[in-house]
């Protein structure tokens, strides 16, 4: 496999239960033993308590620190104040800027390239139209944009080499 020259940001996209998180596990997966460092932004529509109450990095946010890290041995947690740098490809130039690729969950109203998944068996429309910066389909369904690259639901090689290629 072909490695990357910069950073990517691609946006995973997809009504809930079509199997986004499964697919950016299996990429990760697969890019992470070809040896690309990868990063994961997942966006969440509820509300997640994101530090543990009482704790030290928690105490310091709520004594008005703007970003609280904590480091373990082998570990390393950033909780930072919402900003108005919110979609993928800013969060990733912030925070990310060691990562060969970033694979965001979600995010299938911000800008940037999208690869949406769906399922027949969800029974819903697209998320996203070609306007939206959407690039392929991994999807049991060829007649949704049939003008696009389709994937099976279980060939994450051929969507990995799929995103290494595109420029």
């Amino acid at each position: 496999m072909a490695y990357l020259t910069s950073m990517k940001v691609i946006s995973i996209v997809g009504h809930s239960g079509s199997g986004k998180t499964t697919l950016v596990e299996k990429l990760v997966r697969h890019f992470s033993l070809q040896g690309l460092n990868i990063a994961t932004i997942k966006h969440a529509h509820h509300k997640v308590e994101l530090d543990t109450p009482g704790k030290d990095s928690h105490r310091y946010k709520a004594a008005g620190a703007s970003m609280s890290m904590l480091l373990t041995r082998d570990a390393l947690q950033l909780v930072a104040d919402a900003t108005s740098e919110r979609e993928p490809e800013q969060l990733a130039r912030r925070f990310m800027s060691d990562a060969d690729l970033v694979l965001a969950e979600g995010f299938s109203h911000a800008p940037g390239v999208k690869i949406e998944v769906m399922r027949r068996a969800c029974g819903k429309l697209p998320r996203c139209t070609l306007e939206d910066g959407l690039i392929a389909m991994v999807t049991d369904m060829d007649e949704i944009y049939p003008e696009l690259p389709h994937f099976g639901l279980e060939d994450i090689t051929g969507i990995c080499q799929f995103i290494v290629e595109r420029r």
